[in-house]
């Protein structure tokens, strides 16, 4: 059912040495990873390098415009988004298919991610970007924000944290007039400096957020997009709940507890991954968002890596 991946085995044994001891079992279960049609499909859309941990270059105009970029941030510059949404239903089926709330129901206060990628995230968080140097035809400006979160201090602004828990990782002091967290633990909710209302829900089970249309001007996912059974309705509801113009923005590491990531992520690897979450935007609401982009924000060797996919809401 399952083919853990090198990166993620490896990451079950460290995943919460940051701040505990704890360990939790990892159970191995092989397949043939040819026998999924999504994956046939991706290695056909790929260029058939899904299990190799490299893409291979789109062509030779988008490769030539985008030289500065990093093979992660081409990624979704020419996905070849197949008619349909290519992965079936088996796809996010989990080795541990109990109810996630059994899963979560003790608080786990510690970093998912090493220290140097969490502050490689909230730099992303605070920065404008990207340098003019990367604007090129295939890569134009219009892909870009100048600026990723609205200023802080601002009354009228509000931001959504879901799969939210006791930190979000937002810069530090970074104050807007509504910050909602939508997490699984409530006493890692209380917990959260950052946050002025929180929520218990369990998406997998009611992906249906509960917030008014158009209420939020960014959402943020920190390294839990791979846990998401009903992403397509989790992403229908991100794009309900953004204001015109809003950002969403999807952050993942390799890092997992692999007993309840998606099978389809744990087949695959780091750059199929931003594949993976470029197509929940594109295939959930059609002409819902701008076409998604993908970010190496990885803080160099010795760290965990570390990607986000983005995409605004269409006005």
């Amino acid at each position: 059912m399952i083919a853990l991946t090198r990166s993620c085995l490896r990451a079950s044994s460290s995943f919460l040495q940051c701040k505990t001891q704890r360990r939790i079992p990892v159970t191995r279960k092989t397949t043939t990873i040819a026998s999924t049609p999504a994956l046939n499909k991706r290695q056909g859309l790929l260029g058939g390098l899904c299990l190799l941990g490299t893409l291979a270059e789109q062509s030779r105009s988008v490769a030539m415009a985008a030289t500065d970029l990093s093979e992660a941030d081409k990624v979704l510059l020419d996905p070849k988004w197949p008619d349909k949404f290519p992965f079936p239903a088996d796809a996010f089926s989990r080795y541990d298919e109990q109810v996630d709330t059994l899963f979560y129901s003790s608080p786990r206060f510690v970093y998912h991610i090493d220290e140097k990628a969490v502050n490689a995230l909230t730099k992303y968080y605070t920065q404008a970007f990207p340098p003019s140097r990367y604007y090129t035809q295939a890569f134009p400006p219009s892909r870009y924000y100048t600026q990723v979160f609205p200023p802080s201090g601002s009354s009228d602004v509000a931001i959504l944290d879901i799969c939210s828990s006791w930190v979000s990782h937002y810069p530090e002091g970074y104050k807007a007039g509504r910050v909602a967290g939508l997490g699984m633990n409530g006493d890692e909710l209380a917990r959260n400096p950052q946050l002025t209302e929180f929520a218990v829900q369990d998406l997998n089970v009611e992906p249906k957020f509960p917030y008014e249309d158009n209420s939020f001007d960014v959402i943020t996912n920190c390294v839990s997009v791979d846990y998401l059974v009903k992403p397509l309705e989790v992403f229908k509801e991100i794009q309900r709940c953004l204001k015109p113009g809003g950002t969403a923005i999807m952050s993942f590491s390799n890092r997992c507890f692999p007993t309840k990531a998606i099978s389809i992520w744990t087949q695959t690897g780091d750059l199929d991954h931003i594949w993976i979450v470029g197509s929940y935007f594109h295939y959930s609401v059609k002409g819902g968002f701008n076409e998604p982009v993908g970010k190496d924000i990885s803080p160099g060797r010795g760290s965990d890596p570390m990607y986000v996919v983005y995409a605004t809401k269409k006005a």
